[in-house]
């Protein structure tokens, strides 16, 4: 009867401690995920000027031109503007603190990549430039990567007017420097004198879009999804003026802290 009891504690222990270490590895936020990273062949050092989140020219130096294009994590342009810490595996090249991207574009090298990377943070995974030159010459290599925080010291969440908008008839813009490790997964456009507010549709990447646009000045809200579940709506400080012109960008006096 008592070993019967012993072996029933200790089956529960077991399944407990098996229960609660799939649990912690489900949600592991800070865990490395296996994969691997190629770089752009014909690019700069920086990144490319025409990535699929539509931060232009932005897209090539955010980050000093530490980005990349992803496939799956690109997540139809959700994942645009998110940041990863990306390290290479290969100890005979590779350092311990790897790089730290931005995802600018969409793409995939077909070698079951989830990362094209920019030559310059390709180069950075290595220990030296000399092992940095031979990352390069592999083209492709075995990597791990984590979900990291973004950071932009001293700039606020910025709104980039896309150059084909028309005011009043239509309005496009980019949403640039948002800090923190959350998603952008809607946006909203209020008329601040209406107090009227429609939401807006993202086109493609990081752009979105209405068609006409509302009059007066615009307050932009933006609900803020974290891989929790959790969300929250966040309001900048300034407004886009009423007589926005293509091209121009406006600092919304607000950043995401983490």
């Amino acid at each position: 009867m008592m070993n019967r009891l012993r072996f029933s504690i200790n089956l529960f222990i077991a399944t407990f401690l098996l229960l609660e270490g799939i649990g912690n590895a489900a949600t592991c936020k800070d865990c490395f995920i296996p994969s691997r990273a190629a770089h752009y062949p014909d690019s700069d050092d920086t990144g490319t000027e025409t990535g699929r989140c539509g931060y232009g020219a932005f897209g090539a130096t955010i980050n000093g031109g530490d980005v990349a294009a992803a496939s799956d994590l690109y997540q139809d342009g959700v994942g645009c503007g998110a940041c990863y810490q990306v390290r290479c595996t290969n100890s005979n090249y590779c350092s311990d603190k790897g790089v730290t991207i931005v995802i600018t574009d969409h793409g995939s090298s077909g070698h079951d990549t989830d990362f094209i990377l920019s030559r310059r943070a390709f180069g950075r995974m290595a220990q030296t430039a000399d092992a940095g030159a031979s990352l390069l010459a592999f083209g492709v290599v075995d990597v791990e990567y984590r979900r990291v925080s973004c950071s932009y010291s001293n700039k606020n969440i910025t709104i980039k007017i896309d150059e084909n908008s028309n005011n009043p008839h239509y309005l496009a813009f980019v949403i640039w420097n948002q800090q923190g490790n959350s998603d952008i997964t809607a946006v909203q456009l209020c008329e601040t004198q209406s107090y009227v507010c429609k939401l807006l549709d993202r086109s493609y990447g990081s752009v979105w879009t209405t068609s006409p646009a509302p009059s007066g000045p615009l307050s932009v809200r933006m609900l803020l999804s974290d891989e929790n579940g959790d969300e929250k709506w966040i309001v900048p400080i300034n407004d886009i003026p009423e007589n926005w012109k293509p091209g121009d960008a406006y600092d919304t006096g607000v950043q995401v802290m983490t």
